[in-house]
């Protein structure tokens, strides 16, 4: 029996329809949703006559003749329920076609597929290295890639040489959706075939992809090998493993500025982003983490990298861009621990002149013009999930991602953007859901000797702190403020989590209830002999310009 293809969305007015006719001849109709059936079978009847009429044309016989050539009788075409039941003439299209239905046309049967399974895109990465997964983009319609079926090849050369043109195809023993090529494939090329399926039985049409180049032997030894140790597993389901990570935008990494003069130190293809994507899906997918909280993340690196790869592991994606920028943040919490309630982002130049929660604030900052302005100026923005246990739906999380203003003179601009974050906050974990418990993780570019890290961690700021001078007399910004958490950095105070060649601080926190979670352990950072085995970071062997923070956490 031929197909009849079915594409039918209700948040879309018209389905389409795919058959081939039996002259051969392909159709691609789209009709109206709520249109009756029986004009829908006129129009497959008037198009299979202009079919048949066209054959005819083209016949040697019926030229002989002299007959009316090109006219063809209009061929009976009625649609049968999957119980062989007639179709009536006046039920809407979107009911009408329905999946294992039979469309005749004339003495032609077709079966009709609704909706079935079908690929969208099926992308490689560019590049492919020795012992590191290959998480390929896959997008579909009406399947989902963990009921896809997957199939991986690696390239043959023919014997005595011969150009990639020529190359066989040899099936390799993994069927799963992620591959991690052996060091006996490099110098060769990837091809992956993908069957979508939608979890009931139905799969549709493969599709194929080849790699754009061969594989290429890895760097070695990597900084977060030996964290890996620690995090082979999936922590217990009473417990939370959290990862806050700066992975270096790059739109700041390909700079000239930071090739010279930032990274100057770093080998030209380790900033590449394509090399680093590598060592960064390798280095997250390890941590088998529960939250993944991340910053400096571009948008297409979310989109046609991270999310896909950490999909693959079990991990649900969001993002948030900043203001007039093309990175922003992401957060990442496992499915299968997880669900997401609500999302609460703000931009903190935006919440602070239009949310009434801030006004109180947003008039102290009004009597200091010159760095109202220079709040208002910054494109950081908070990330704010609220989240609920899939075992137990009592315990509830709000989950905070942030990035605050880089500029060494700016802990008065940081106190207000924390200011803003920690009302923001009280608004959703008191307010909008009482109690529940806080985790803030960030790049807050902030030591530990800094107002904001003070703020954070004792509840209040005085407006005498010396922060509030950050940027000499004509900038002084004197404001007493508090916020009523009781948050503890989870990780300490390590000697830094940002190593360049011109500075290395701690900048980096996963900040906790204390009141309602505890540290079960953290994660050893990478010794000081592995950061600076080539000189700083970035390096051929760390993806970041910081270190990732990770904890365990457990409820009290």
């Amino acid at each position: 029996m031929e197909r009849a293809v079915v594409r039918c969305v209700p948040s879309e007015p018209k389905l389409s329809l795919r058959f081939v006719l039996p002259d051969g001849s392909a159709r691609h109709m789209q009709r109206d949703q709520a249109e009756p059936l029986g004009r829908a079978l006129a129009r497959i009847a008037t198009n299979a006559a202009k079919g048949q009429g066209k054959a005819g044309k083209k016949s040697k016989k019926a030229r002989a003749e002299g007959g009316a050539e090109g006219e063809a009788a209009v061929p009976a075409v009625r649609l049968f329920s999957r119980d062989g039941a007639a179709v009536a003439e006046e039920v809407p299209n979107a009911a009408a076609w329905q999946d294992g239905a039979v469309l005749h046309i004339g003495d032609t049967r077709y079966r009709v597929e609704r909706n079935p399974p079908a690929l969208t895109e099926l992308r490689l990465p560019r590049s492919l290295l020795a012992g590191f997964p290959v998480c390929p983009k896959v997008s579909a319609e009406f399947a989902e890639p963990q009921h896809c079926l997957f199939r991986w090849f690696r390239e043959q050369r023919p014997a005595g040489g011969g150009d990639a043109a020529g190359a066989a195809w040899v099936e390799t023993a993994a069927a799963e959706r992620v591959f991690t090529p052996p060091n006996a494939l490099v110098g060769l090329r990837l091809k992956l075939r993908c069957t979508p399926g939608d979890g009931e039985r139905r799969y549709g049409p493969a599709l194929e992809v080849e790699s754009a180049g061969p594989v290429e032997a890895g760097p070695g030894a990597c900084t977060f090998d030996a964290r890996h140790l620690y995090t082979k597993k999936v922590c217990g389901r009473g417990s939370v493993r959290a990862v806050s990570y700066n992975i270096l935008a790059d739109t700041y990494a390909q700079t000239e500025f930071s090739r010279t003069v930032l990274y100057p130190y770093c080998a030209p293809y380790a900033l590449e982003i394509d090399y680093r994507q590598n060592l960064l899906k390798k280095e997250l997918t390890g941590y088998s983490a529960d939250l993944i909280c991340l910053q400096e993340v571009d948008k297409s690196v979310f989109v046609d990298s991270l999310a896909p790869a950490l999909d693959a592991f079990g991990l649900e994606g969001l993002f948030r861009i900043k203001e007039k920028q093309h990175e922003g943040l992401a957060t990442f919490y496992r499915r299968d621990k997880f669900s997401l309630l609500s999302q609460h982002d703000i931009a903190f130049s935006e919440a602070l002149l239009s949310e009434p929660l801030h006004k109180e604030l947003c008039e102290q900052l009004a009597k200091y013009p010159l760095v109202q302005e220079k709040v208002l100026q910054r494109s950081s923005v908070l990330q704010v999930l609220v989240l609920q246990s899939t075992t137990d739906p009592s315990r509830k999380l709000c989950v905070a991602n942030t990035h605050l203003y880089w500029h060494p003179k700016g802990g008065n601009i940081r106190l207000i953007q924390i200011a803003v974050a920690m009302s923001h906050l009280k608004h959703v974990a008191c307010d909008l859901y009482p109690r529940i418990p806080v985790i803030f993780c960030g790049d807050f570019n902030s030591t530990p000797s800094s107002g904001a890290y003070s703020f954070i961690s004792s509840g209040g700021i005085a407006e005498d702190h010396e922060d509030w001078v950050s940027n000499g007399e004509e900038e002084r910004c004197s404001m007493s403020l508090s916020h009523p958490f009781k948050l503890q950095s989870a990780c300490g105070e390590p000697a830094y989590t940002n190593y360049v060649g011109g500075f290395h601080g701690c900048l980096d926190y996963i900040f906790i209830d204390r009141n309602a979670l505890e540290v079960e352990q953290v994660i050893p950072l990478p010794s000081h002999e592995e950061i600076t085995t080539h000189q700083a970071l970035p390096s051929v062997s760390h993806p970041s310009d910081h270190i990732a923070l990770i904890c365990d956490l457990k409820w009290k």
